[in-house]
């Protein structure tokens, strides 16, 4: 992904778009319903942590994240194409679906 601008946080591509799946639970031990992370960061140890501590400030007692990778541009569908647009905009974007798998 090009940026044209290079003065780039952190020394980094600001335009890194990380996305992480994994699960979470409201409750330690509840049931465990899918969850979609999006968001910028320099690399994935930090990106790791920011979606840790955003998933815990909206209320999530626990998480078991399963896969990380790097979005290769904007998705065609929403609800991740906005979540995508958030994330470059500097939000830790959280698509949690419930147990059918319905985003919200």
């Amino acid at each position: 992904m090009n940026s044209d601008n290079d003065n780039a946080r952190d020394g980094g591509d600001a335009a890194t778009i990380f996305i992480i799946i994994g699960q979470v639970s409201q409750e330690k031990g509840g049931d465990m319903a899918p969850v979609h992370v999006m968001l910028g960061a320099p690399d994935e140890d930090t990106a790791v942590r920011l979606c840790l501590d955003a998933l815990s400030a909206k209320g999530f007692a626990e998480a078991d994240l399963d896969q990380i990778g790097l979005m290769q541009g904007m998705p065609d569908e929403e609800p991740h194409a906005s979540a995508y647009q958030g994330a470059l905009e500097g939000e830790v974007a959280v698509i949690a679906f419930d147990q059918s798998g319905n985003g919200r």
